[in-house]
């Protein structure tokens, strides 16, 4: 099963792929490719197979780079991408989300953030570092909100920690272990297959909140139809 998913898999998702063809630059193209997802509004980007990766390559020695130099790095970068992905969105607005049919800046995606925000409030943005493509849009989603600069920063500052040093950490624990050693070829495939769970799951949920709150059947969730209802959002987690 393992060896078919490697096949169908693009190299850009490969982790072990990436990380050979950067060779010496694995650390700093990684935190590039972290700044780009969560900064530059490109979502399908393996950024937790990646970050988890740089852990175990560094655990194995292929990644000659200090864990804490890593982890400093990595979570710089996914802090700096969110700020960028805010001022985007306070430049912007959500203007780029208008063609339903784009490839990626898609407008049900910004409904699918302002429920996320709706739901937890502040700690959207803690928790939405561990969903892909929400993570990628909730920032922008601030700044289109205006979301207060102070409180913004301290709960994205969080959710870089937990994840641009977790993720990395977690990695670097089971890159000490024997069996991954022997197979690891194995473990980076699985671990991708699992890193896009919360991707499937999340556009399974997406899908029945449209069919539940899309009652004029344009495909978005009618709940945030007007700027108003989405600026209603922002206030609310702004009190």
């Amino acid at each position: 099963m393992l060896p078919l998913i490697a096949m169908l898999m693009p190299n850009w998702m490969d982790p072990e792929f990436l990380l050979n063809w950067l060779g010496d630059w694995a650390l700093w193209g990684t935190a590039a490719v972290i700044f780009i997802e969560c900064g530059l509004l490109f979502p399908i980007l393996p950024g937790d197979s990646l970050l988890f990766a740089v852990g175990l390559f560094i655990a194995l020695g292929t990644i000659g780079v200090p864990l804490w130099l890593a982890c400093v790095v990595l979570t710089a970068a996914a802090f700096l991408g969110n700020v960028s992905g805010y001022y985007i969105g306070r430049a912007l607005g959500t203007t780029l989300f208008k063609n339903p049919d784009a490839k990626f800046l898609k407008p049900k995606y910004l409904d699918q953030t302002h429920a996320f925000f709706d739901k937890y409030g502040p700690r959207a943005l803690v928790l939405a570092r561990f969903v892909p493509i929400v993570r990628t849009f909730i920032t922008v989603t601030a700044g289109a909100g205006k979301m207060d600069p102070r409180k913004f920063f301290f709960w994205t500052g969080i959710g870089a920690v937990l994840w641009g040093t977790g993720v990395t950490l977690l990695g670097h624990a089971l890159g000490r272990i024997d069996f991954i050693h022997e197979h690891l070829e194995s473990a980076l495939i699985l671990l991708v297959f699992i890193s896009i769970i919360p991707m499937i799951v999340e556009f399974v949920l997406a899908k029945r909140r449209e069919r539940r709150n899309d009652h004029n059947g344009d495909g978005r969730d009618d709940r945030y139809d007007t700027a108003a209802e989405r600026a209603a959002v922002m206030e609310k987690i702004n009190e």
